[in-house]
């Protein structure tokens, strides 16, 4: 996977589960709005089935699957930056790319790729075979 295709599915899946969780996040403040809650004090005790419940249900389950569809195609990019990163020689970055994911900060790993990250499907001048 070359370096181009990384980012944007990356970025793709930044944008997933940002829109995913405002999604999810509006259609539950909705549902408090339209008193779907049944509350005793601060505590959500029950709640009223109604259509519009139903309604907001259903976009909350569309904003959870966005996000963890978001979530599924950054691990992919982490994956793809991975192998991508094994072809080189230097293997700073795999190894970079590997621990920070496996330590849980994989989003940092990717954002610090994306910005400075090497392409190792990308041949350098001094790769490429001299003309015979």
């Amino acid at each position: 996977m070359s370096k181009p295709t990384i980012n944007r599915l990356f970025a793709g899946s930044v944008l997933a589960v940002v829109a995913g969780m405002l999604v999810a996040f509006v259609a539950v403040w909705l549902a408090f709005l339209a008193d779907a809650f049944v509350m005793d004090g601060p505590d959500v005790v029950g709640i009223r089935w109604t259509a519009t419940t139903w309604g907001l249900l259903g976009v909350f389950a569309a904003g959870v699957l966005a996000a963890i569809g978001g979530c599924i195609g950054g691990l992919v990019s982490w994956i793809g930056a991975l192998l991508n990163t094994a072809q080189l020689q230097a293997k700073t970055w795999f190894i970079v790319l590997l621990i920070l994911g496996l330590w849980n900060l994989g989003l940092v790993a990717m954002i610090a790729y994306v910005i400075a990250g090497p392409d190792g499907t990308r041949r350098s001048p001094r790769d490429v075979p001299a003309p015979a």
